[in-house]
């Protein structure tokens, strides 16, 4: 199957997209492996006439959004974002009807529809860096309450939370990162801001996964305990083999991730399937959310 992802791949002049939570399997076949915020900026750069998208369906609405141009495919439209699904375009409407002087920052976690409601898009690892980016006293934050909550920290701004959340990184608990600690106490504790803030709180670091992955390389230390996805530990793993990586639990794993195989890639390029289309008001509007954020990283 590798085999024939690799000739398909230059058949169709295709560019692979593979989020860090993907199967190893998938990660190990992709062009480019990364964050949310790292597969945005590839994905408007790219000069392939088709973008493959191993991720879950905001992440290839994203990548069809920046490129209306090209064709973008995910290999399973069941792979689905459970807190992508927590807001709506209708709730975040009368969210601003209720702040109407506030902004809103849209974590791309969402739908395109939301997208286009939203002033800004952040991602994990530059949330504080668009939050502060306002010209505002008060920030609508969607969909994600505790990544809201992180970037308050950093910011003199209101900062109002949509009450959603990702079941993978909020059912990490502090007791799960004292456990961990018993269990490796030389070990340097990362967790993601999506966690809880009792949880941020016992971590050394907290890092969406391309921060993870810097302040790994920089550090001195040998064993660290992660505190996000399981599927991060393949990416560390690889490029890191000298240290040691320990999952924070056994239960850290997001289904929809993991419903991409090298069978669904093979299928989505034979047969150009499935073809992600955006509604071209929907689509320029959420682009300019999108771009608005790829603008603060340039600036950063």
């Amino acid at each position: 199957m590798i085999e024939r992802i690799m000739r398909l791949k230059q058949e169709r002049d295709a560019v692979i997209l593979a989020h860090n939570y993907q199967r190893p399997e998938i990660q190990d076949i992709a062009d480019f492996v990364g964050d949310s915020l790292a597969l945005a900026i590839q994905a408007s750069e790219t000069d392939a006439d088709v973008i493959l998208f191993c991720g879950v369906d905001f992440m290839a609405e994203s990548a069809a959004i920046l490129n209306p141009d090209k064709m973008v495919l995910i290999p399973d439209t069941d792979a689905r974002c459970p807190m992508a699904a927590m807001i709506t375009e209708q709730k975040l409407i009368e969210m601003k009807r209720t702040y109407p002087d506030a902004l809103v920052v849209c974590y791309v976690n969402t739908s395109a529809s939301v997208k286009a409601e939203s002033d800004i898009c952040c991602t994990s690892a530059n949330a504080v860096e668009v939050v502060n980016s306002l010209d505002c006293e008060e920030v609508i934050f969607v969909p994600d309450k505790n990544l809201a909550l992180y970037a308050a920290r950093f910011t003199d701004k209101k900062v109002m939370p949509w009450d959603g959340y990702c079941p993978t990184h909020h059912q990490i608990l502090a007791s799960d990162i004292t456990d961990a600690k018993k269990r490796h106490p030389d070990a340097e504790v990362l967790v993601h801001p999506e966690c809880r803030p009792e949880t941020i709180d016992l971590a050394d670091g907290v890092y969406g996964t391309e921060g993870m992955i810097r302040h790994v390389r920089a550090s001195r230390s040998d064993e660290f305990i992660i505190g996000t996805e399981s599927g991060m530990l393949h990416r560390l793993e690889r490029e890191f083999p000298e240290k040691r990586f320990y999952a924070v639990s056994d239960y850290t794993i997001c289904p929809p991730m993991k419903m991409v195989t090298l069978l669904e890639v093979v299928r989505s390029l034979e047969n150009l399937e499935h073809v992600v289309t955006i509604p071209e008001d929907v689509q320029k509007k959420a682009k300019d959310a999108l771009d608005r954020m790829l603008e603060v990283k340039r600036e950063s």
